[in-house]
Parts: C-alpha cells; structure tokens; sequence
C-alpha cells in the first residue's frame, strides 16, 4: 500500500487575508507568503495587471487560491467594494495587511499640494477606510497588520518628509485602535521596513548610495524577509502581540 503525500495544514489554513497592493515587491511577497501559510489571499492593485496575474498564477500552482481586486487605494468607494469583494467571493476576512502605499516628495517647498492631497489619500484615507470596513466583517482573533517604514524612527537623508508623515500617522493610528478591537481579540501592528530592494527603492538605486553604509548587516532587505515577519502577526502564535511596532531593518536604525 503506498501512502499520498498531503500538502501540510499551514498555521493560517481556513483564513481569508486581503492583502493591498499585493502586485509587487513587499506587497507581491506578503501574498505569497500568507497563501503558503494556508490563507485564501485577495489582493488589490492599481496599474499592474500582468504582475498581479503573475503573483496569483504563483500562488495556485503552489496550491494555494488567491483572487486579483482591481482597487485604487486613494479612492474610498475602491477601497470599500474591495473589503465587499473579498467578504463576498471568499466568505469573510480574518487578516487585513493595509500595503499599499506611494512615495511623493521633495524639498518642502517644493511639494506641489496635489502631490500631498494624493499621498494622504493612498497612504493614510486608504489605510483608514480599509480597516473601518474590514473591522467591521472580522470576527473576534482577527488581525490587522500596518506597513509602515522606519523612516517614522530615523529620517536619512532629506526630500521625505512628505512621506514620513503619512507612514508617522499610520503609527500612531494603529496605537489607539489596538485599544479600540482589543476587547474582540483582534489585534493591530505595524510592521517598519526598513531599506528594502523594491520597486521604489532598490538596491543599487539612488537612494542606496545613501543608505547602504548605514546598514548593520551590511546589506538591503529582501522582501521575504519583511513577509516573514507580517506572516507571524497574522499567526495564532501572535495574539499577544497587538499595539506594537515592529521595526525590520537589519538595524538600520539601531
């Protein structure tokens, strides 16, 4: 008699996760890592069809479900009709990783207020309205993870404070919701990148020639390394931890 291998129940099997701005870099890798846990991930994205395509037909053929919501995270009613979506196509949603975010910026004199009106949107009303409509699907032992950036604790080099701003808000809205979902065991972290090869930044770019020195480790982030680290906030090993910021940057900021 031979016996069938059977993929191994992960620790987030029968979860549903909805994962913002899941196309690419951190986003595309958080994805990934949550569907080989065991979740049903639903990701949205922008202006990235092909790549998007990419990270789902990934996610399957290593056995795993995963949907594409075409979602603008700086428009409200997007973002609402995707928590919708999610909770309709795939049954409910225990795990909201808020990823999508831009980065606008320049000397402060020089930022046009569009360009501010259009970071707060996708960065901070974005997050906002996610996390409202998802709360209030989650049932109790959900979890609701933040991408920040450890910029909120150091700021190397000048043009970003733009940016800084909006990853600064997220922070401090996350310490206050903790309070807030506490009482249903839902739990509430951010998670701060610190210099990761991405789209935006990556390693060998501009900014890199800045940073790199800075780097205890010698060397930037990988992008599984920062979805390693939202996979154990959306872990059941993790409900103790709920208010916390958690910053992975290979002591960039030490």
């Amino acid at each position: 008699m031979t016996s069938q291998t059977q993929k191994p129940i992960g620790p987030l099997s029968g979860k549903v996760a909805l994962v913002t701005g899941g196309s690419r870099s951190i986003g595309a890798a958080i994805a990934k890592r949550l569907a080989a846990d065991g979740a049903t991930v639903a990701i949205t994205f922008h202006g990235s069809p092909e790549k998007v395509a990419d990270v789902v037909g990934a996610i399957e053929r290593a056995g795993g479900k995963a949907i594409a919501i075409r979602a603008d995270a700086g428009d409200p009613a997007a973002v609402r009709s995707a928590v919708a979506k999610t909770v309709g196509d795939l049954g409910g949603i225990d795990i909201l990783v808020n990823n999508a975010g831009i980065a606008l910026g320049g000397p402060i004199g020089d930022i046009a207020f569009e360009d501010y009106e259009r970071m707060i949107a996708v960065n901070v009303t974005g997050v906002f309205v996610a996390t409202q409509e998802a709360s209030r699907h989650m049932p109790n032992g959900g979890r609701i993870i933040q991408i920040g950036s450890s910029m909120v604790r150091y700021a190397a080099f000048p043009t970003a404070s733009l940016y800084t701003l909006t990853k600064g808000a997220i922070a401090g809205f996350n310490r206050s919701l903790a309070r807030d979902l506490g009482p249903r065991g839902i739990t509430v972290n951010t998670v701060h990148p610190g210099p990761t090869d991405t789209d935006m930044n990556p390693d060998g770019g501009p900014v890199s020639q800045i940073v790199g020195p800075g780097m205890a480790i010698g060397r930037y982030g990988k992008p599984d390394e920062i979805a390693s680290v939202v996979a154990y906030l959306a872990s059941p090993e993790a409900a103790f931890v709920t208010g916390a910021d958690i910053v992975a940057d290979g002591g960039f900021t030490a």
